[in-house]
């Protein structure tokens, strides 16, 4: 079966050609790793969980009077997901003009503005030569891709919409991106640069790209020849995903038109495309939403889905369903007509029929003018590495022409340090302030974890494999042969194949009467699976399904213990951990009060550390030493710290009025 691919009629886009995809077809980005054990299992658990994510799609909602009951609570959600809830303040924007240039029938002001606070956002924006006095323009906030054009910034690369749109009569306010601009920072944390706390703080370059845009809005709005209710967003490829990200967040831009800039769950988990994306493609997906739903978040306002037939990192299998979804929200409003979709044959880039497709959109909808665009290719930046040619020379497109220009109190380059807050949670009252941070960890950082855990299933007649939730299953291996009636369990979490230090001790001092068993979660040991840095499918592709690999790991842990309980009975269970394995233990108690005691050797005492377990968003709730001092009365013994180091875990156990029940040895 072939599939017809066209732009609908009512904007005179025709494009039909017949091409060799099929309709529905799951287009691969690359095949599946197998080069480790614990590939297919986690690959297919995976794809299970992103398809029920999908399948939730408008489950709550039945009539337009639903989705506006709900869009509060749901704009709130996807600020919180993109590190920006609450709303930060609108500081000054301190907007700058360092220089001008004049071309054929416009002019270009080279500025920035101060997002918040020391966050450099530089810019061109490009105006008609010659605008009468008292008139108010459409405007066009243009974000933008992946285009690499070293100290002069990403902006550079799409001069060519900036010149159109200014002879068109528009003002038009072309943004350098976070990574890709004059001050050229990092969208990469965890595609390549092993910042895995990023998802601990809650920190995504798209949040940063979504406020960057808000606050160009507020600059548009802020010159005297825009007109304030007429303003538009646009981008391709990163910049098709930060359209997105800007358009869903703020109601003032009327119009959207995002080129090759979303896919869905079941492209980037399951047909593994998020490997062909940077960071700033994603938000964390902390309320475990389906993916069109940012999207929807636009609706009623007119918004075209642009793409490419051959785009393999925005496929179209992806693309069919995500208009698809989006023509059913608009309907709800009575507003098919304002959502409309163009397929463009070709790769990943922009092309006439697109230009052409674009343009007449926001002509149509902010100047009330449907006829054709004729002139889109008039002074296009062409050709490619050395040979490509510009209509105006990128470095004189430079807002800071010299490196010492360049603000030194500059905090782009640390950014993802400071643009989300750490908590810092102040204990009075024990209960309370327990109750205060476990609810809170519930709702942002352990949703996918049931309430209550049901205990693993053997996988096997003796036990030793068992299975924590459907499609996973990992291995548990008692040390000796377990009494038939023991006085206590022993569990110990391991977090490598290496020799256990404390898994030595604890069979050392254990006693006859215990039972002492090991486990290995899942990704570690005998279920491990490829770690290929970039671009690190299985961690990222946890955060998109509202989850990281160690709320399973610690979901695994859950679910051996009420095993082991239900084997042997209603007796005292310890968990015993070092390193990251002791962090998961940890958190394993605090969501299971059965666990009666802990011995954590050498455990991270902050989610910052390197290799320290990674949960979303943990680090705007709490940390490590909080965490423990919520295990509160329970027996903890914590090795290899400092007394010092642990003040606060103290601290809690002493308002909890069990200081005697926690032991420290450094």
């Amino acid at each position: 079966m072939h599939r017809l691919v066209f732009g609908k009629a009512a904007f005179g886009i025709v494009l039909a050609a017949l091409v060799g995809v099929q309709k529905g077809a799951a287009q691969e980005y690359g095949p599946p790793d197998r080069g480790q054990p614990g590939d297919p299992m986690i690959q297919q658990y995976l794809a299970q969980q992103a398809a029920a994510l999908e399948s939730s799609w408008l489950a709550e909602v039945k009539s337009r009077e639903d989705w506006e009951k709900l869009r509060p609570r749901w704009k709130e959600q996807y600020f919180y997901m993109l590190g920006l809830w609450p709303l930060p303040e609108k500081t000054p924007l301190r907007a700058r003009v360092t220089g001008t240039l004049s071309g054929d029938g416009y002019v270009v002001e080279k500025l920035h503005y101060q997002s918040r606070p020391r966050l450099y956002v530089t810019a061109n924006l490009y105006r008609p030569a010659s605008i009468p006095a008292g008139q108010r323009l459409p405007a066009v906030l243009y974000v933008c891709g992946h285009s690499n054009q070293g100290r002069d910034g990403n902006k550079t690369a799409y001069q060519s919409h900036g010149i159109w749109f200014a002879r068109h009569g528009y003002v038009c306010l072309i943004l350098d991106t976070l990574q890709l601009g004059e001050i050229g920072a990092i969208h990469h944390g965890t595609y390549r640069e092993n910042r895995w706390w990023w998802h601990s703080r809650g920190y995504t370059p798209a949040g940063v790209e979504c406020l960057n845009g808000m606050r160009g809005i507020d600059y548009l709005q802020s010159r005297p020849e825009v007109d304030p209710q007429r303003i538009a967003v646009t981008g391709i490829s990163g910049g098709g995903a930060a359209t997105f990200w800007i358009a869903a967040a703020d109601e003032r831009a009327a119009v959207a038109v995002p080129v090759s800039g979303m896919a869905d769950l079941q492209s980037y988990v399951a047909n593994r495309v998020i490997n062909g994306h940077c960071d700033c493609m994603f938000l964390y997906n902390t309320f475990q939403w389906p993916w069109t739903r940012i999207a929807a978040l636009i609706a009623p306002r007119p918004l075209l889905f642009v793409n490419s037939d051959h785009d393999r990192i925005f496929p179209m299998d992806a693309n069919d369903r995500v208009i698809n979804r989006l023509e059913r929200v608009y309907s709800l409003f009575g507003a098919s007509d304002l959502v409309d979709a163009v397929v463009s044959i070709g790769d990943h880039a922009y092309r006439k029929d697109i230009r052409q497709a674009a343009f007449r959109f926001i002509n149509t909808h902010l100047k009330n003018n449907p006829a054709p665009v004729t002139d889109s290719e008039v002074d296009l930046v062409e050709g490619s590495g050395a040979k490509r040619r510009y209509p105006i020379q990128p470095e004189r497109l430079r807002v800071f022409p010299r490196d010492e220009d360049l603000p030194k109190d500059e905090l782009n380059t640390t950014i993802d340090r400071h643009f989300v807050p750490m908590a810092d949670p102040k204990i009075t009252d024990f209960q309370p302030w327990k109750h205060e941070l476990q609810a809170e960890l519930r709702r942002v950082s352990f949703r996918a974890l049931p309430e209550s855990v049901p205990a693993a299933k053997p996988a096997d007649p003796e036990g030793r494999r068992l299975e924590t939730e459907p499609g996973i299953i990992i291995p548990l291996e008692p040390c000796g042969t377990p009494a038939a009636k023991p006085g206590r369990i022993v569990l110990v979490v391991r977090h490598s194949e290496e020799k256990s230090v404390a898994l030595d001790g604890v069979v050392q001092s254990a006693g006859p009467q215990a039972a002492i068993y090991q486990c290995w979660p899942r990704g570690i040991g005998p279920t491990r699976w490829t770690r290929k840095n970039p671009p690190n499918y299985v961690e990222r592709s946890h955060v998109l399904l509202g989850q990281t690999v160690d709320t399973g790991r610690v979901r695994d842990i859950m679910a051996t213990a009420r095993y082991l309980r239900q084997r042997h009975g209603d007796v005292p269970l310890e968990l015993v951990g070092e390193g990251p394995g002791a962090v998961l233990a940890a958190y394993a108690a605090l969501w299971d009060p059965q666990v009666t005691s802990l011995t954590l050797s050498h455990p991270m005492l902050t989610h910052m550390e390197a290799d320290a377990p990674q949960f979303l968003n943990v680090l705007r709730v709490c940390d490590i030493p909080d965490v423990l001092g919520m295990l509160a009365p329970r027996r903890l013994t914590i090795e290899g710290v400092s007394t010092d180091a642990v003040r606060r875990t103290a601290e809690a156990y002493r308002r909890a009025g069990a200081a005697e029940h926690l032991v420290v040895r450094p």
